[in-house]
């Protein structure tokens, strides 16, 4: 069996690292676009730009060759930045054999057709099986091996063949059934995550912080209902379980996001203090704000991060806003 990981941020990484080290009969490769990061794996057996200090598993290959990692690949996990998912989905279905499962772990909703990353998968990428692998999974964590509990989801795929192959002693891997609550909630809490970075760096205290995620979940379980999620997923850990790691870590790029914005940094500001990194958030808040618009939900939380991001509305009017409703 090959299984090819696609996208070398700290988080395919990281992933990458787990599966070889964790199925050593199997081939297992990391596709990366830069140079530097194939270059620091092969050498050094360490992803110096995106997750230093972790020594990585000798069997590991890395490469720059879409079309090398590919090919023959039984399973692909995708670990590339939601709005970029689609292109790269068109690439790789020139490489994929027929029947490959796919598991998807970027989070977010692609802006103007607001689809689920699983639907993007689906269209793009002929005669896959796709899965979804979410929870509260900070790859600084991780590629520690710190105890982490995450969720996998798929309506065509061996859940059991997945658990076997990620599941370590450290990586407690449970089998779900709802798709798109998984995408949802990994989707909204990354918004909720901006407001609590906002809140942190202002020091508006820990109560203030308790609001802003108890709204956070109110909006994931109103857009979670709008596109058909199961109700016990906001309630396990892709839904609170998540949301709660990701607004009070200080591992979350989101997070960060929403420190920087505190501190007055614009969009552009933001992505390039991120140093490469992507906070998923940003994008997602831009489209989950359009499809709210466009059928009449109200969220006003995402709004007001919207607004705040993409509209340059001060951030001391968007808090006074929001403390209308909190």
């Amino acid at each position: 069996m090959k299984i090819a990981i696609i996208g070398a941020g700290s988080w395919g990484t990281t992933l990458a690292n787990l599966l070889a080290e964790n199925n050593s009969d199997k081939e297992v490769v990391l596709w990366a676009r830069e140079e530097e990061v194939v270059g620091s794996i092969k050498d050094n057996k360490e992803n110096k730009l995106f997750l230093p200090d972790i020594k990585l598993c000798e069997r590991l290959n890395a490469t720059n060759d879409l079309g090398e990692a590919v090919a023959d690949a039984d399973i692909l996990v995708t670990a590339i930045p939601s709005q970029f998912l689609r292109a790269k989905a068109k690439e790789m279905n020139k490489y994929v054999k027929g029947g490959v499962i796919v598991v998807n772990v970027a989070k977010g909703l692609e802006i103007n057709t607001f689809k689920r990353m699983s639907e993007i998968l689906k269209e793009e990428i002929h005669n896959a099986k796709i899965a979804v692998l979410s929870g509260p999974n900070h790859s600084q964590e991780v590629s520690r091996k710190i105890p982490t509990a995450t969720v996998i989801a798929s309506l065509d795929t061996d859940l059991n063949l997945l658990k076997e192959l990620f599941e370590t002693n450290y990586f407690k891997v449970y089998p779900h059934d709802d798709v798109i609550g998984l995408e949802v909630c990994g989707s909204v809490k990354n918004i909720t995550a901006i407001a609590t970075g906002v809140i942190a760096a202002l020091g508006l205290g820990d109560n203030a912080l308790g609001s802003i995620i108890t709204y956070g979940l109110r909006e994931m379980v109103m857009l979670g209902r709008q596109f058909g999620a199961k109700q016990k997923t906001f309630y396990g850990l892709a839904g609170v379980g998540d949301l709660v790691a990701t607004c009070a870590s200080k591992h979350s790029r989101n997070r960060k996001a929403g420190e920087l914005l505190a501190k007055g940094y614009d969009f552009e500001k933001i992505k390039e203090e991120m140093h490469g990194q992507v906070a998923e958030g940003i994008m997602t808040c831009k489209a989950v704000y359009e499809y709210a618009e466009k059928n009449e939900l109200s969220l006003q939380l995402t709004s007001q991060v919207y607004k705040v991001l993409f509209e340059k509305k001060e951030l001391k009017h968007a808090i006074e806003d929001l403390k209308k409703l909190i």
